[in-house]
């Protein structure tokens, strides 16, 4: 007499996983930190280069249609260089102004409008019209915030200040000597170009 064995049922609850994986999913939007849009948003030459920049002691240019934009790495060095700023310039920043200068992005504009700039909400700055950091002979901003800032990280940091310059592939060279003349004149002979990454060609 044969014994028929009882077949067991191939389906399987999902539920269970289907949980797990919306769960999984919620966390990684909430702890997700979205990326900032640039400021002045430019078209970085290519290469093959894979060399990274430094995460602070840092400065980076930004050039791009003939303005050129000003950032530092790390909140502290960012007051100091705008405590400094602000005693050469005579412009006076409040407490509440300097923690903003401190988390915010790259910024375009004279120091006599950079109040304008931190008062408006983080979402609402790339709509104001930004038209690029003075460094013309008789306004030479752009010096001034780039001697303040190596002065403020080796204040803050013990450490020289590295320079990075980002510029548009297509700007034109005039604006680039510029801004390399002014980084020589203070001696800053070394510093990094930021390109965009492409295959090495066969």
């Amino acid at each position: 007499m044969a014994i028929k064995m009882k077949k067991k049922s191939t389906s399987t609850d999902m539920t269970a996983m289907c949980d797990v994986a919306f769960l999984l999913l919620t966390f990684f939007i909430l702890t997700a930190t979205a990326k900032v849009p640039e400021v002045l948003p430019v078209d970085t030459p290519a290469s093959t280069v894979q060399t990274k920049l430094p995460e602070k002691d840092l400065a980076t240019l930004t050039i791009g249609g003939g303005k050129v934009f000003f950032d530092v790495k790390g909140k502290e060095v960012r007051k100091k260089t705008l405590e400094l700023m602000s005693a050469k310039y005579s412009v006076t920043f409040s407490e509440e102004d300097q923690d903003k200068f401190a988390s915010m992005e790259s910024f375009g504009v004279p120091i006599q409008s950079l109040k304008q700039v931190l008062d408006a909400k983080p979402s609402e700055r790339k709509n104001i019209l930004q038209p690029g950091i003075p460094k013309d002979s008789l306004d030479n901003q752009l010096a001034d915030w780039i001697q303040n800032a190596r002065l403020a990280n080796i204040e803050v940091q013990d450490k020289e200040l590295e320079i990075a310059i980002k510029g548009d592939a297509k700007e034109e060279y005039p604006v680039i000597r510029k801004v390399m003349d002014i980084l020589q004149d203070q001696k800053i002979n070394n510093f990094s170009l930021v390109t965009g990454l492409r295959g090495k060609e066969k």
